[in-house]
């Protein structure tokens, strides 16, 4: 099992932050992504831009505060916390994912994968929260 953790401080109120991650309908600011399919409130599968399918079941929301999901694809298994914590007019977000790679090959690799994703994906979020999306 591979463990990750990202910290980042966003120069945008919590609800701006919280609005812009949990928004599975308005996903055009993520880099990697060709699409979400929403099940249901809970359940949601991404689809990479190179097609893979990522399901997630949500297991805990509690608005402006945590978001916790499990996930799974024929590679990987694991879950991911996110936490968000109002700093005024500003917003501290933690990101962790501990995950666990389903091929034996793939697991020396699983750790540097996952921080590439998420450095990745604070990227795209902070260019949509504070250079794209001013308001």
């Amino acid at each position: 099992m591979a463990k990750s953790q990202i910290n980042m401080m966003l120069s945008c109120p919590i609800d701006k932050v919280w609005a812009t991650v949990t928004d599975l309908e308005h996903f055009a600011w993520r880099s990697d992504l060709k699409d979400i399919e929403i099940i249901d409130n809970a359940n949601f599968i991404e689809v990479t831009k190179s097609g893979i399918e990522t399901h997630f079941q949500t297991t805990k929301l509690e608005a402006r505060k945590s978001w916790e999901f499990d996930m799974e694809n024929d590679s990987i298994k694991g879950h991911w916390t996110g936490s968000f914590t109002p700093q005024g007019q500003q917003t501290l977000v933690n990101f962790t994912e501990n995950v666990t790679a389903k091929k034996i090959l793939l697991r020396p690799l699983i750790g540097s994968y996952l921080r590439r994703q998420q450095k990745q994906y604070m990227k795209d979020l902070r260019q949509e929260l504070e250079v794209g999306n001013k308001s």
